[in-house]
């Protein structure tokens, strides 16, 4: 999940003939305006993924104990189907474009998205949370055309606007890439789940290095892994690689950073570091070391979770609760010992073992190298 605060546009100036336009092409490059678009994307995965994830497990564990849970489940499974909207809204608002070109985008991301299809009784049927990287894709594209509409329709704009960017964008979103990108995705995510499988040991080791290496960088793990559909152990092996970046983080700055600050990285997320670690890549050595073998361990164990659990670690419980509650497991004395120890006695200790080798044996990092200051 990217932090990276949205690059502001330049305006031009109220008395301009394209006052409305909210910002002017030529300063956005390829890689910029790519930035914004993952920024945006980054964001609306949180916002509407993060209830389900914090209470979705929980909800599911209390069912058959309290009907309250129910609802709960509806409420957080809303909020889900919502992200397609979410996505365009928050893309909009990182090219700061105007209330009603926000909208228009968040329109044509949901129609691209495909979390609706048509009921043949009438109305439409909401399922899961769409494609993320086809909304995201049409957002894109809604952007692009909004910037060179630009102020060109003036006080037409209520009108037409949206009507445009929905038959346009929303068609090419719906008919045109909607069913490209299915395919890729399904077959990716059907590549690594089965891979995982497969060679659940390997696998487990490759995923979580790649998560923890993702988790602190502009990337967002939770966006990744829900689009590609991961779950069983790839889920659950990635979600330990998240969780073995904040237990190794949490070590290797704590003389630097002290308490509140250290326990961060694993209540919040080690994405905090993100600008300490891109800045001297050495960095990443005890966190690599660490989630190799806290996602081979997973793998042995058969860790598994969900799409949405696989990115976001320990925070909110949400790893160790889907790991719990996944098929095949439950609230065994026994399998509540391996969670304990795979999400947290084994990433804590060997977080602890590297951060000492790299820094007082090898002399490759430094705590000072971790600090952080949000003044």
């Amino acid at each position: 999940m990217s932090t990276q605060p949205p690059e502001k546009l330049e305006q031009k100036p109220a008395d301009s003939p394209d006052a409305s336009e909210t910002s002017s092409v030529e300063h956005l490059t390829p890689g910029s305006f790519t930035m914004k678009v993952l920024n945006g994307i980054s964001i609306a995965v949180v916002v509407s993924l993060v209830p389900q994830a914090l209470l979705g497990e929980l909800a599911k564990a209390l069912l058959p104990y309290w009907d309250g849970a129910a609802t709960v489940l509806t409420l957080t499974g809303l909020a889900a189907s919502l992200l397609p909207v979410m996505i365009g809204i928050l893309v909009a608002i990182e090219f700061t474009l105007t209330p009603i070109q926000t909208a228009a985008v968040g329109i044509a991301s949901f129609c691209g998205s495909g979390v609706a299809t048509t009921n043949p009784d009438g109305g439409f049927l909401l399922k899961g949370t769409g494609l993320v990287i086809n909304s995201g894709l049409t957002a894109a594209m809604a952007v692009g055309l909004l910037l060179l509409i630009g102020g060109r329709l003036k006080n037409y704009s209520i009108l037409l606007l949206s009507t445009i960017v929905t038959l346009v964008v929303g068609t090419i979103g719906w008919v045109v890439t909607y069913p490209i990108v299915k395919i890729f995705t399904v077959w990716l995510g059907g590549l690594v789940n089965g891979a995982t499988t497969l060679q659940p040991i390997v696998m487990g080791v490759v995923l979580a290095v790649l998560f923890a290496v993702m988790i602190v960088s502009p990337v967002s793990t939770v966006g990744i892994a829900t689009a590609i559909f991961m779950e069983g152990v790839a889920s659950g092996t990635a979600n330990l690689g998240v969780v073995a970046a904040s237990f190794t983080l949490l070590a290797a700055g704590w003389r630097a950073n002290g308490f509140a600050t250290s326990i961060l990285h694993v209540l919040g997320s080690p994405k905090v570091q993100m600008a300490n670690m891109l800045s001297k890549p050495v960095t990443f050595l005890p966190v690599i070391c660490t989630a190799a073998i806290v996602g081979g361990v997973g793998g042995a164990f058969g860790i598994s979770g969900t799409p949405i659990s696989a990115g976001f670690g320990i925070s909110g419980l949400m790893g160790p609760l889907a790991a719990l509650n996944y098929e095949g497991w439950g609230w065994t004395t026994s399998n509540v010992l391996i969670i304990l120890f795979v999400y947290v006695a084994l990433p804590l200790a060997l977080g602890l073992l590297f951060s000492w080798l790299f820094e007082k044996v090898l002399r490759l990092t430094k705590s000072e190298y971790y600090a952080l200051n949000f003044e």
